[in-house]
């Protein structure tokens, strides 16, 4: 008896062996190179080893393979031809099982083997590894490394055999793992849902990354919204404009707004105001900077950075002034609206009623509204075709629609309570039966 014990203890140890081959293994290929680059940097020398056998995968995995099956021949060996054997004389002296008790002595172990080489060779360590990847693979890296010089002639024969196999498949080794923008914000998601990242951070650094897949029509201020003056109204002109606390940027234009002369900020206005001197517009304005309306808004951004322009005049395809865009603009659309001291709270585009519909402002971003109601998004086939959701309405309408007028979107009623003219200023957004919607949502993908 006292023999198959320590036998089991040997077998034991071997698939705890086991276990630590299957934990290093999962610990450096799930590592996150970024912490173990950081690491490394503050002088962690496990992870500077961790990140040579990332750097070399094929030797790293060779090396853990030919461990985890030695430990493998090694255990199914010593079972089978000592703990079994045993097994079987002690089951040879029961009567009822001395026919089978070479198979029933073989069964057992096996099967014994098999659940304990499960459970602490391979789940138990790879959860754990699971847990914290990084510290580990970092631990581990330096035995890994001994071992793969130790074992380095069988190493070789399999990479090079490895990358004789791939070749002729025709599969190239990587060069590099290209991190895709869906990856950057779910690692995001998880550093605030973990508390590393705030919740002020997080909005930030989405509101950067909708600022990336923007073009500048889809931020700037609208045509109907900019505020100009014409050269002839003077001073009077631009104080009147000025008295509104809304216009940080005023266009000087000659006879209409198509015809841009220069971009005027309070600022140098007042500046030159307090020297009791005769103020000239057009001295003070600053030379226009035009962008297409279909430049991305980060070559807009770059475009100001390098031109040294606070505000851009956006222009259509046919020359004309589509609308204005500043640098406020662009950082509103990362930190959002930005209350001035002693000012309220900007409001916001949408107002929940007491019946659950939703009265929202026509010139409210519809990619906003539609997360915030929940509606579905626009089809890929209209992308660029609006930004707002009076825009979504008239596309969707076919026509310039009066009150009253009303479209089906996935689920739910579009009314259009108030017109500013041609222009849908309110539209009152409910919802509708849940068949009602799949229905909808199902005509549209058709």
């Amino acid at each position: 008896m006292e023999h198959i014990l320590t036998e089991s203890l040997v077998i034991f140890g071997l698939l705890l062996l086991n276990g630590v081959f299957a934990m290093s293994e999962i610990a450096v290929v799930t590592s996150r190179r970024a912490r173990l680059e950081t690491a490394a940097k503050l002088g962690s020398k496990g992870a500077r080893r961790a990140l040579r056998l990332i750097d070399d995968p094929t030797r790293f995995l060779s090396t853990v393979q030919i461990g985890i099956t030695l430990i493998g021949v090694l255990a199914g060996a010593f079972g089978g031809a000592t703990i079994a054997a045993q097994l079987d004389v002690r089951l040879e002296q029961i009567p009822a099982l001395a026919r089978f008790s070479e198979a029933i002595a073989v069964a057992t172990v096996v099967g014994a083997i098999s659940f304990l080489s499960l459970v602490f060779g391979e789940l138990v360590p790879k959860r754990i590894a699971m847990q914290a990847p990084e510290r580990i693979a970092a631990t581990v890296a330096g035995p890994m490394l001994s071992l793969a010089r130790v074992a380095s002639p069988a190493v070789a024969v399999l990479t090079f055999t490895t990358a004789t196999i791939l070749r002729l498949l025709g599969i190239k080794e990587a060069q590099g793992t290209r991190v895709t923008e869906d990856e950057v914000r779910a690692v995001i998601s998880e550093g605030r849902q973990s508390g590393a990242v705030q919740i002020v951070e997080h909005e930030m650094l989405e509101g950067v990354f909708r600022l990336g897949d923007r073009l500048a029509r889809d931020v700037m201020v609208p045509r109907p919204d900019v505020d100009w003056i014409d050269v002839e109204e003077g001073i009077a002109g631009l104080r009147e404009r000025l008295s509104r606390p809304e216009a940080d940027t005023v266009l000087l234009c000659r006879g209409s707004l198509d015809e841009v002369v220069g971009v005027l900020r309070p600022q140098r206005v007042l500046s030159a105001a307090l020297t009791g001197e005769p103020i000239d517009l057009v001295a003070l304005a600053e030379p226009p900077e035009f962008v297409p309306g279909s430049l991305a808004v980060l070559r807009v951004l770059e475009q100001q950075r390098a031109a040294g322009h606070r505000a851009v005049v956006v222009l259509d395809e046919y020359g004309g002034v589509e609308g204005l865009l500043t640098l406020e603009h662009l950082l509103s659309e990362i930190v959002g609206d930005v209350r001035e001291p002693g000012g309220a709270e900007p409001a916001a585009p949408w107002t929940q009623r007491p019946d659950g519909s939703w009265l929202v402002d026509g010139a409210a971003d519809f990619g906003d509204v539609a997360v915030q109601l929940g509606l579905p998004a626009a089809p890929e086939s209209e992308r660029g075709m609006y930004r707002t959701l009076a825009g979504f309405v008239l596309a969707r309408a076919g026509n310039v629609p009066r009150a009253g007028d009303a479209i089906e979107w996935g689920g739910f009623r579009l009314e259009v309570v108030d017109m500013d003219g041609r222009r849908v200023d309110k539209v009152l957004v409910s919802g509708r039966s849940r068949t009602e919607g799949e229905e909808e949502a199902n005509g549209h993908e058709g």
